[in-house]
């Protein structure tokens, strides 16, 4: 077996050598907690096993934006533990991403537990509140959670959007080359079609958003060994 053979056959053992994990980690603790398993081998079809509905993944569905994040920073990626965030649809959720790497220590995939806070933080104001009040703390971010990895770069694209308060159209060259960097480090170009999607948000050809990201990449420097193109 070539050694590129070997490293894709040791990789797929441990992905199934998790998945029992998966199971076992969601019967501890209980239906507010939510494991996935991820192959970042293929970030449109990640899910390589899923137990419990926190964010109501599926196997084969695709990665998050914090997965994708991982996933552009390759090996240089670590884990990010006991995170704060909301889905889309408002759940509070304390995320922990650990990441999985081969012998080489090449970045592959990642082993993720979502624990819904949605009862303890009512719980929380509920004692709170009878105890005089607290000071409310900072709002955590929304991640874009779906089976769907369009609407995952959909959600990145807008929040770029919103940042920059104006439409597309009004984007100068420098813009467009800030949107395709920005774009870029957050793992969005690790996905197959993804450069197409961002052409059509922009109403420019495929070839122009390739030399837009061509630039960007040139002004930022040379990929990190173990990075993503």
């Amino acid at each position: 077996m070539t050694g590129g053979r070997a490293r894709e056959a040791e990789r797929d053992a441990i992905v199934a050598a998790l998945k029992p994990v998966v199971d076992g980690l969601v019967a501890t603790f209980g239906p507010m907690c939510e494991v996935v398993l991820h192959d970042y081998r293929r970030p449109e079809e990640s899910v390589a096993a899923v137990a419990g509905s926190v964010t109501g993944r599926d196997v084969g569905g695709a990665t998050s934006e914090i997965g994708l994040r991982l996933v552009a920073r390759g090996d240089e990626a670590r884990d990010e533990l006991n995170h704060l965030t909301r889905t889309r649809d408002g759940t509070l959720v304390k995320a922990s991403t650990m990441v999985l790497r081969d012998s080489s220590g090449t970045a592959f995939g990642a082993l993720c537990v979502n624990l819904d806070l949605t009862a303890v933080t009512e719980a929380h104001t509920l004692l709170g509140a009878l105890a005089g009040g607290a000071a409310a703390s900072a709002e955590p971010p929304v991640t874009t959670f779906g089976n769907d990895i369009d609407s995952v770069v959909e959600a990145i694209l807008d929040a770029h959007r919103i940042r920059q308060s104006g439409s597309w159209a009004a984007l100068d060259r420098a813009g467009r080359l800030e949107l395709f960097r920005g774009l870029d480090e957050r793992g969005v170009f690790a996905v197959r079609r993804a450069v197409e999607q961002v052409a059509g948000r922009l109403g420019i050809s495929r070839a122009s958003a390739y030399s837009y990201l061509s630039q960007a990449r040139a002004a930022a420097g040379p990929t990190p060994p173990g990075g993503h193109a």
